[in-house]
Formats: C-alpha cells, structure tokens, sequence
C-alpha cells in the first residue's frame, strides 16, 4: 500500500469515527436515552438494539473525539509549534522537544467525572504521570538539574575576572521589576515572587520557587494558585528564544564602537583555585541566603565533583546520564502540567507578557551596567557592553550570543570567554534572589 492510499485510509477511518460520534452524541433525544440506560449489553438482538447503542455511546464517550474541546486544540497545536521549533531552528532541542510532547500528553482529551477516576491525568491522583510530577511540585527535579550544571560549568572565566560577577548580578533586576509588575496586575505577592523569578532566565530556578509559592496552597496566610505550569513554561520558552530576544536589545543599547571594544584574554586559573572556589561560594552563598540551599548546594556540590579530579565517575554520572534523565521527566511533566482548562487563563497569558518584559528588562540591565562600569575603568580595562547581556542565567545560550553578536562587528573579536563570567554568575545570582524571595515570602 502506498504512502496515497495509507492516508485514505487513516482519514477514512478518522472521518468514521467522528460520524460515528455526531450519530450518538448529536442526534436529539438519544443521548439523553443512551445516558440514561443502565441495561447490560447482552446478544445483538432487536431488543437489545439500545443496548448495543449504550455499548458503543459508552466506547465513544470516552474518546478524545467526544471530549475534545477548542482549548485541547489549541495547546496541542502549541505542543506541536515547540517541537517544530526544536527540530527546525535547534531552539534548546533538549528541553522544547519533551515540553512540547508533554503538552500534546498533557492535552489529549478523555472523560473526567467526580465519580470517575482513569487515573490518566497529571491532576489525577493514582496516575503514572502524577506520581512522576511529584517531583516537579516538591521541587525535587531543579537541585538535581543544578548537581548537573555544577558538573559541566567551569567557573575559570569568573575567578580570573572576577568584576564581571557584577554584571550578573545587574540583570537579575529583571526579577524584582517583573514582582513589582506582577502586583500592580493583580496578583498577591508569593505568586508576583514566583512569577518575578522568569526574569532570571533560569527554567529550574522559577519551576523551584513556584513550587514553594505558587502551587496552589496557601502561603503566608494568602491563597495561591498553581502557577508552576505557565510559570515553567514561559521560563523555558524565553530561555529557547534567547538567539531572537536579546540580539535586538544588545543592539538598540550599544554603538558600533562598543561593540568592538576588545577586552584583555582571561588569565590563567589554578587547580587550587577552582578547587577553593565552589566551597568558599557553598558557603558564603548559602550563609547570605539559605533559601537557596537546595539549588547552590547541588550546585556547588557538582563542581567540587569535577573539580576535585578523584572524583571522576561521580562527576561523569551527574553532567551526563542523571541529569539527561531529569531533564526528560521534568520537561515531559511540566509540559502535560499545561491541560487547557488549567492552562488557558488570563493569568497565563499575563505571565507569558510579564516574562517577555522581564526578560528584555534583565538583558538590558547587563548591558547598560557594563556601561557604566567602563566611566570607570581604564581605556585598556573597559568591558565590551555586549558582555552583560549574558548576566541572565540561561547557559551557555546567552554567552554564545555574545560570541555571535561580536563576531558580526569584529570576526576576531572573540568574547566566549568572557561572557560565561557573567553568565555562570547569573545562574548564582537567581538562585540567591529565589532564596531571598522565599525568605521574605514564605
């Protein structure tokens, strides 16, 4: 059978199917007779025509085509729009593609009573994919994510240079100015925390905080919803978009002449220090925010693995195999988190323009903060402006646009190096700021 006559059939079969859905459910007066019936299906006699009808109105009351709503369309087609997004422009593959397939699960209709558990749903106790979000709303899976990325970062470029952790620290203004904005539109303030943190461009970050301040307990005395959903899901988006968001912005804010500004080539780290380093940070960073334990300890503790160089195969587990197993569960979860009558409100749709703002807002800050630091600094010290724009924690996407952006003004003006300083701080800088937040919050 050819590829022509394969998609007849399907169609063909679809097309059946769904006729066989409007005879039942559409015709006036049967349903109500069919749903009304309590008779067995017995044998396929004249007095058991009904029953027959009941059997097969009781087949297709369970199908996604009798409980499909314009809602599950619309978030599959977003599902699809992810994966196409992944595989077409190499958008964060990693994470879009297992979003995406979790929104198209997490959006596939079936029949939802009171009296009715299918144990199918994310939201419904006892079912597979429940016991896996588990992970997500006790905020299990972002530590384990930051055990990972301690493994794979080497912080060389910020212990040699280290005045570039400032411009790290610049773009988390993007977090409190989008806390402050998500107040003024209405929403209480654990929920304007956990929707500020999308602005340090940190997915595990602002799934982490959600999960303790929007997950539709009651926090602090105040009622919540349960944001981490669309909060996950507009971090991660913005992290993916980061090579059509920030270019723009990097532009609008610098000239021709800052943008070629060639910075000194880092110097040369030692063992010690690299060693030194992630156990000083552990401790001082935790100490000023506690908080943040579970995020820069996992972080920390990660490099100290790699760093250590004895402990090889621990550091081998934690950058590769754990974290691509985290990686799958919490993308596939956070995406079938999205059903469309959880996903599909007007508080969503604010928490996808407030994380756009906040994002252009941090990568402005970065930029506009290196700025200012070179009136400052010596003409054979200054920073090239283009460099703070990677202060927002996406790694390493928001460093390679760097790289890229400087390469178009100056094909030997490599700025990698330079741009993971801040890039590697800003992942510090969010998780502090999530640890702050709870404090205050919680």
């Amino acid at each position: 059978m050819n590829a022509r006559k394969k998609a007849i059939t399907v169609f063909g079969i679809i097309a059946l199917l769904v006729g066989l859905n409007f005879m039942v459910f559409q015709i006036p007066g049967l349903a109500q007779t069919i749903s009304s019936s309590t008779e067995t299906v017995t044998t396929p006699t004249a007095e058991n025509g009904l029953s027959i009808s009941v059997g097969i109105a009781k087949f297709f009351s369970y199908t996604g085509f009798r409980n499909a709503t314009p809602g599950h369309l619309i978030m599959i087609a977003v599902g699809l729009f992810f994966i196409f997004l992944a595989i077409k422009y190499d958008y964060e593959p990693l994470l879009l593609i297992p979003i995406g397939t979790g929104i198209i699960i997490g959006n596939i209709p079936f029949f939802q009573d009171d009296g009715i558990n299918l144990q199918l749903g994310i939201y419904q106790d006892g079912s597979v994919l429940n016991y896996l979000y588990f992970g997500v709303v006790k905020g299990i899976y972002p530590p384990l994510i930051f055990l990972g990325i301690g493994a794979m970062t080497d912080f060389s470029s910020l212990i040699s240079n280290p005045r570039l952790m400032l411009l790290g620290a610049a773009a988390q203004i993007g977090i409190f100015l989008t806390l402050i904005g998500a107040l003024y539109l209405g929403f209480n303030m654990p929920e304007a925390g956990a929707i500020g943190i999308i602005g340090g461009a940190d997915g595990p970050t602002a799934i982490f905080l959600a999960s303790k301040l929007a997950n539709g307990g009651i926090i602090n005395g105040l009622q919540t919803q349960n944001l981490i959903g669309p909060i996950a899901i507009a971090a991660y988006s913005y992290m993916a978009l980061v090579p059509v968001i920030q270019p723009p912005v990097m532009r609008l804010l610098t000239s021709k002449k800052e943008r070629v500004i060639r910075m000194k080539p880092p110097r040369s780290v030692s063992k010690l220090e690299k060693i030194i380093f992630p156990i000083l940070g552990l401790i001082l960073t935790t100490f000023i925010s506690p908080g943040a334990l579970p995020l820069l300890g996992m972080l920390f503790f990660g490099n100290i693995l790699k760093e250590s160089g004895v402990t090889k195969r621990l550091a081998d587990t934690a950058r590769n195999p754990l974290i691509d197993i985290v990686t799958i569960l919490l993308g596939i979860t956070v995406g079938a988190s999205t059903q469309a009558d959880v996903f599909l409100t007007s508080g969503s749709i604010l928490i996808f323009v407030l994380g756009a703002l906040s994002f252009i807002v941090a990568t402005a800050g970065g930029v506009l903060f290196a700025k200012v630091m070179n009136l400052f600094l010596s003409e054979g010290n200054k920073i090239n402006p283009l460099v703070g724009a990677a202060g927002v924690s996406a790694v390493p996407d928001s460093a390679r646009v760097v790289q890229l952006e400087g390469l178009k003004y100056d094909p030997s003006n490599h700025l990698l190096m330079h741009a993971m300083a801040p890039n590697v701080a800003g992942v510090i800088g969010s998780a502090v700021a999530a640890g702050v937040l709870m404090s205050f919050l919680m």
